[in-house]
């Protein structure tokens, strides 16, 4: 049995002028460990997909399994890193940190304590008493990521965590994240836009097309490619034919201009 199993997916969002499908017949299946992404056009439906899965949305049809359970009883074993940081700009980094921990009833000395070590295995150390207004914008990610990962999910849910940062800084978030998970063994979802980004972080990558949004095409990973850290993987010569073969992918998604 898979870990996270999406079965027959179908969602509509209803307003008083429109009805629009936003997904339609979802199935698909990640394992324990694994890392994927869904990579598609604006408009096909990822972040909604994301939302079903984390249980935030009911879909219109179709169930989600997690560990051969409904995901809405799994809400507490599920992690979400966005875009932008959300840190309380008046909390402590230490505060933001352990606020997950606080909310779910799970936090003591003990969590506490993995929390900080962690905060500077992750390379934050010393940062505890400091407001996020003090920190860059990539060394914000690395406390959200901590915040996250303080609580202990068993699913982490990554909606496009790098696409708001400076290129290196994204590129060091890429191999750092990608080799956290790999310590902890989590299993990761990665909402992006970035061909090159799934390619170099993922064991399998979920194309998308739009309207409604359907699993186009699903794309393995070289396994010389999975066993490099992502930036590695972007300089490895299988990298560019991987490129090549879902750009070609992608543009036969795109409507045709007469």
């Amino acid at each position: 049995m898979s870990f996270l199993q999406v079965q027959d997916i179908h969602h509509t969002y209803f307003t008083k002028a429109s009805v629009t499908t936003a997904l339609s017949d979802i199935s698909l299946t990640v394992e324990e460990g694994e890392f994927v992404s869904f990579l598609g056009p604006s408009g096909c439906g990822k972040t909604t997909l994301l939302s079903i899965i984390s249980s935030l949305l009911k879909p219109t049809q179709g169930t989600v399994l997690l560990e051969n359970k409904p995901v809405s009883t799994s809400k507490n074993e599920i992690g979400y890193m966005l875009q932008q940081d959300y840190l309380f700009p008046w909390k402590t980094i230490e505060e933001n940190i352990l606020l997950g921990l606080k909310l779910s009833k799970r936090l003591n000395e003990k969590t506490k304590l993995a929390a900080l070590s962690f905060l500077s295995q992750i390379g934050l150390k010393g940062v505890e008493k400091q407001l996020p207004k003090q920190l860059s914008g990539g060394m914000r990610q690395r406390a959200a990521l901590v915040r996250t990962l303080a609580t202990e999910p068993k699913l982490l849910m990554l909606d496009e965590p790098f696409s708001a940062l400076d290129y290196q800084t994204k590129l060091k978030l890429e191999d750092l994240v990608s080799r956290t998970l790999d310590e902890f063994g989590k299993t990761a979802i990665l909402v992006t836009h970035d061909i090159g980004e799934a390619i170099a972080m993922s064991d399998r990558i979920f194309l998308f097309s739009s309207k409604p949004g359907k699993v186009h095409k699903i794309f393995e990973m070289p396994e010389e490619l999975k066993r490099l850290s992502p930036f590695e993987a972007r300089n490895h010569a299988a990298f560019q034919g991987v490129f090549q073969a879902i750009w070609k992918e992608m543009e036969s998604l795109e409507p045709r201009k007469y």
